[in-house]
């Protein structure tokens, strides 16, 4: 085609029908031949050696994709002007050719603005935003004027940086231009800088001062803002008032609308914005904002909604497939989350922690563990959240060996838990958890004094750990080290901690002075949770009359079966029968009549106490209100394989030696009180039974 138009022309005064021709081969897309072609008539023709002409070629095989002709053309020409420089150059960034562009850079004898915007916005886009930055401030020292494109640039690099401090001083260059400050392109580019950055009020500043000069992508840079850094609900404020400004949402606009509905669980403006895109040609099948329907009725807990969407997708890829699994994780619908998994084409570590997750959330430990262990057999290397939880199902199983396995994984990654993009301090906080609950209080400790960063979960993990395993004063030794420099603050688990540490070390005057000076200084206002720390700190102490007192006379809130459970505990404990009992027919007012607790505890209370007939009355009274013991159990790890026992269970393999040695305990037992006084057979008769069901 370019040949043909060319045939057709006259004797040439100028080289301009030359550039039409090879302007109409790039915008038809044609393939390098044709530039050839024109290529070839510009040779024979008398504008064979001028730089204008040569600089369009250039320019012309950039865009169709033959870098080499291009650098051939510019190699072979005699004479270059700044023009010829910046065509290359900004050919070879938009190829992402950085390295050369940036050699060819250096070697220019002059440049020019258009020069340096090539080099900051080529490397901005590649994502090599520390040379874009330097690049710019190169620009800047050297005296030329920063424009919206490199200015733009500037900001989107410091966005990817979430750098605020850099962004900040490009913002205070571009202040310095009125004209600046009312163009929508830098206008966009600062809230999106403020936003990625986490400063949700300079973003919303930025944007309120863009009145009358605001576009889309001005609108979507706010909106995503709130939905990434909350409130999450002024994402949709917003959104609303975009409407209403006369604005039509793009695809954009409502990726961030719809996810926003997904963290907030507002499933009917979803419901709204999903008719909404049912009624456009254009967006309906769109494969991004179907992954936000499957994701936002997914975490709205509705799955079959979910599942209508994913199945009416034209094209199905891994986002949706693990949007489907988590959903049906979230319905403790494990078996059908483990079958999309298993029909996935491809699956990434993404669809392995979806499911991992699920598993331990349905406390299906045993199954999250062996699907860490497929998953290291497909040589697919885990994240942080993928350590996150098998931790937790170590923690929740106590499985300390399988918990040390995974330790030493997590070593292998190299994680130094500390924050930043990819922040890894929550793994080091699960090793703590895990450690923790599997009683080795001393490698817990060991993990937390080698993380290179520590966050307020940290130092309540630590601290709870101590006060659950009963290093009461290590555990305030601990709190105080917090308060003396970590820069966290206690929030109400801490002081749940402190007040157990308390507790566990019987150290009742500094238990009612942190739980009366909490909200004073630490600004936490005592819950229900700190009211029963404090009965049970009173309660071992044997302050029995002041535990009570505190339920009934100083709560602000309803007492529950917690904290009555805790206080009928202790009065066992102290043998204060007559409270026991009232307490006991206060646990009965607010619990169940089903659970067997409040009447067991006070059945052993009568026990220890000898009243023998008030332990028959209690079991009569269970009888008549239909309350059944639940059975219990008990298991004991030997040699690496756990040991099961429940009440009445008779499937052991070695059952008949264990009730062996039990007859050998209860004959020992007679035997003994034979010698300091024979008990009576109704005593003999609870004990035995005791013996028989705590252990079978």
């Amino acid at each position: 085609m370019a040949r043909n138009s060319f045939l057709k022309l006259g004797s040439l005064t100028n080289s301009s029908p030359f550039a039409n021709l090879l302007d109409s081969c790039i915008k038809s897309k044609l393939p390098p031949n044709d530039v050839r072609t024109v290529h070839a008539s510009i040779i024979k023709s008398p504008f064979s050696n001028e730089i204008f002409i040569h600089n369009r070629l250039i320019d012309a095989y950039a865009k169709r994709g033959s870098l080499q002709d291009a650098r051939k053309v510019f190699d072979e020409m005699p004479h270059r002007n700044v023009y010829t420089w910046n065509t290359l150059v900004t050919a070879l960034a938009k190829l992402e050719l950085l390295d050369e562009a940036e050699t060819l850079f250096r070697s220019m004898p002059e440049r020019d603005q258009c020069t340096w915007n090539s080099m900051v916005s080529g490397f901005a886009q590649r994502n090599r935003c520390e040379e874009a930055l330097r690049y710019l401030a190169s620009m800047h020292k050297e005296g030329f004027s920063l424009n919206e494109y490199s200015l733009a640039s500037g900001l989107s690099a410091c966005s990817s940086l979430s750098d605020v401090n850099r962004g900040v001083q490009i913002h205070s260059l571009i202040a310095k231009s009125p004209p600046l400050l009312s163009d929508v392109h830098i206008g966009s580019a600062l809230v999106d800088m403020y936003s990625k950055c986490g400063h949700v009020d300079e973003a919303q500043q930025c944007f309120d001062e863009l009145c009358g000069y605001r576009n889309v992508v001005t609108w979507n840079s706010l909106i995503t803002c709130y939905e990434q850094n909350g409130p999450v609900e002024e994402a949709l404020s917003v959104f609303n008032l975009m409407l209403r400004s006369g604005f039509e949402p793009d695809e954009v606009t409502l990726a961030s609308v719809i996810s926003a509905c997904a963290s907030l669980s507002a499933l009917k403006v979803g419901r709204e914005v999903h008719g909404r895109v049912a009624k456009d040609v254009k967006l309906r099948n769109d494969i991004i904002l179907s992954n936000a329907f499957v994701d936002m009725y997914a975490k709205c807990g509705r799955v079959k909604e979910a599942r209508i969407v994913f199945d009416s997708m034209p094209i199905r890829n891994a986002i949706a497939e693990t949007s489907m699994i988590s959903g049906y994780a979230m319905a403790a619908s494990t078996k059908a989350a483990r079958l999309m998994f298993t029909k996935m084409r491809e699956r990434n570590v993404v669809s392995w922690n979806a499911l991992i997750a699920g598993y331990t959330q349905n406390g299906e430990n045993e199954e999250a563990l062996g699907l860490f262990r497929l998953l290291k057999r497909e040589s697919v290397s885990p994240t942080h959240y993928t350590f996150a939880n098998i931790l937790k199902a170590c923690a929740d199983l106590a499985e300390l060996h399988l918990g040390m396995q995974a330790h030493v994984h997590v070593l292998k990654h190299g994680f130094k838990f500390r924050s930043g993009e990819e922040t890894d301090i929550f793994v080091g906080n699960s090793l703590i958890d895990m450690y923790v609950k599997c009683g080795c209080v001393e490698d817990g400790y060991l993990v937390f004094r080698k993380m290179v960063e520590r966050d307020r979960v940290s130092w309540n993990a630590m601290i709870i750990g101590f006060a659950q395993n009963g290093y009461g004063n290590e555990a305030l030794e601990l709190f105080r080290e917090m308060l003396g420099g970590s820069g966290e603050k206690p929030d109400h688990i801490t002081m749940i901690g402190v007040l157990s540490a308390c507790g566990h070390a019987g150290l009742v005057d500094e238990g009612r002075r942190y739980f009366s000076s909490m909200a004073r200084d630490f600004g936490v206002a005592p819950l229900r949770d700190h009211y029963t720390c404090m009965v049970d700190l009173l309660g071992r102490a044997g302050f029995l009359e002041e535990a009570k007192s505190m339920i009934e006379e100083e709560m602000p809130m309803e007492p529950d079966s917690v904290i009555w459970g805790s206080l009928l505990g202790a009065c066992k404990v102290h043998r204060n029968i007559t409270l026991g009992k009232y307490v006991a027919e206060k646990l009965l007012e607010v619990e169940t009549s089903s659970n067997s607790g409040p009447y067991v505890l006070l059945s052993n209370m009568y026990a220890e106490n000898g009243q023998w007939e008030d332990v028959m009355n209690v079991r009569k009274s269970m009888r008549r209100e239909g309350v059944t013991k639940q059975p219990g159990f008990s298991w004991i790890e030997i040699q690496g394989r756990s040991h099961v026992f429940m009440v009445k269970d008779k499937r052991h393999p070695h059952k008949k030696q264990i009730h062996s040695l039990l007859d050998v305990l209860i004959a020992e037992m007679r035997q003994e009180h034979a010698e300091t006084g024979p008990l009576s057979s109704e005593e003999m008769d609870y004990s035995s039974s005791i013996l028989w069901e705590t252990a079978m």
